[in-house]
């Protein structure tokens, strides 16, 4: 699947001309890619909700999960650096799409990992798949929500990306209310594993060169050549210090487990809520977004604050509640932050971006996970303090981004 060069021009029949007919080119490969992050969740989202439980029952400590929720999410960011650049220099998006969708497979196999550094190096690997795709994706979504909306066309995807996101993790509360075991679940993972691969060489086959759908303009952000601008380096020590202060999942998780504060089967079950609660807020910030730009993502910051002082606590009621604050957290995170890279970076350099603020976005999740897995071992209120200093340390970051663009207002004029 090869896009090939942007100079190959695509026949009449493949892109109609007229804008509204490539307005509606544009929202069928949104359709389509957020159909194949829907199967794609379905898998690993599934098996993302009970990772926690499952490495402790393999026999994995506090520390060892929080390294492997760290280190995969490091992977699957850091590595997009060089993916995201070898996509804009080879402009093969569809194939870095492909290739890094096939390793989703890796997660069904799970189901026959015995020990937790076996399951770990399967989780990790699903990360370096979705380190491959991810850059080439997103640059593909960059060039279709041009014609309907930054934040809308990105919405969309999020949140039919989380409903997969929602649905992965049922089919394990199921499994373990029916079937004692974690096994079954990741075998079931097979079946949305094979779609997301069908329903992607539908995508291709729909929009083989998705950059036609774009018309470059002028951007008063950018200015010279194709470098990078001082804003973008801004907006990304934001995420750094942001995200190394928002708590993962599995790290939660395991908190819950071993003060049984639900069972297991529950567990997922949570994990879906907030899944269903980020597809929600997806929709919601990315209309925001659309209208006041990146003064939205101030709200990360706020969100993320709260999530640890109610999720490592021992009361169901604030725990709920801190799941409902972290699937918002996420939906801002997966729809806002991306569509602000496409608006503040030139269709030539956007891949690159996309790798450098992935790399940001994952080096911040390894230390963060990290070193909060380490804390929780000693003292919770570590992690409070932990969190609450990325946070205040973030915002002045977001403030100089805010000053940064034309007329010092929050939302960037188009790449």
């Amino acid at each position: 699947m090869d896009s090939g060069k942007k100079g190959n021009n695509l026949s009449s029949s493949t892109l109609p001309s007229g804008e509204d007919a490539l307005r509606r080119q544009a929202f069928s490969i949104i359709i389509l890619m957020g159909i194949v992050s829907l199967c794609g969740d379905i898998t690993y989202e599934g098996a993302r909700s009970i990772t926690g439980p499952f490495l402790a029952t393999l026999g994995a400590s506090a520390a060892a999960v929080g390294f492997v929720a760290g280190a995969g999410e490091f992977i699957g960011y850091a590595i997009r650096l060089a993916t995201g650049y070898l996509a804009d220099r080879t402009e093969r998006y569809w194939l870095f799409t492909t290739l890094g969708y096939g390793l989703i497979l890796a997660i069904p196999f799970l189901a026959f990992a015995g020990n937790w550094p076996l399951a770990a190096g399967l989780i990790i690997a699903e990360r370096l798949g979705k380190a491959i795709r991810s850059p080439a994706r997103d640059t593909i979504l960059s060039y279709a929500t041009q014609k309907v909306g930054r934040g809308l066309g990105f919405g969309i995807h999020e949140a039919l990306d989380q409903i997969g996101a929602f649905a992965g993790p049922l089919i394990f509360t199921v499994v373990l209310f029916l079937h004692d075991g974690y096994r079954l679940g990741f075998k079931l993972l097979f079946i949305p594993g094979i779609l997301v691969l069908v329903v992607l060489y539908f995508a291709w086959k729909k929009v083989p060169a998705p950059e036609k759908l774009e018309k470059p303009s002028g951007t008063a952000v950018v200015s010279e050549g194709k470098k990078l601008p001082r804003v973008f380096w801004l907006y990304t020590f934001f995420i750094l210090f942001s995200m190394a202060g928002f708590a993962s999942f599995p790290l939660l998780a395991f908190h819950f487990q071993k003060h049984a504060l639900i069972s297991d089967a529950q567990i997922p079950l949570f994990y879906a809520v907030a899944m269903g609660v980020d597809a929600v807020a997806a929709l919601i910030i990315g209309k925001i977004y659309d209208r006041i730009g990146l003064l939205s993502l101030f709200s990360i910051p706020v969100f993320t604050i709260f999530i640890p002082l109610l999720g490592f606590s021992l009361s169901p009621g604030l725990i709920l509640a801190a799941i409902v604050l972290w699937g918002i957290s996420m939906g801002i995170q997966e729809t806002i932050m991306r569509a602000a890279i496409a608006d503040l970076i030139p269709m030539a350099r956007r891949g690159l971006a996309y790798g450098i603020f992935n790399t940001a976005y994952g080096l911040a999740w390894l230390l963060g996970a990290g070193l909060m897995g380490i804390f929780y071992e000693h003292s919770i209120s570590y992690i409070i303090w932990f969190t609450v200093i990325m946070e205040l340390v973030s915002i002045p970051f977001l403030l100089s981004v805010r000053r940064s663009l034309p007329g010092g207002g929050g939302k960037p004029e188009p790449a």
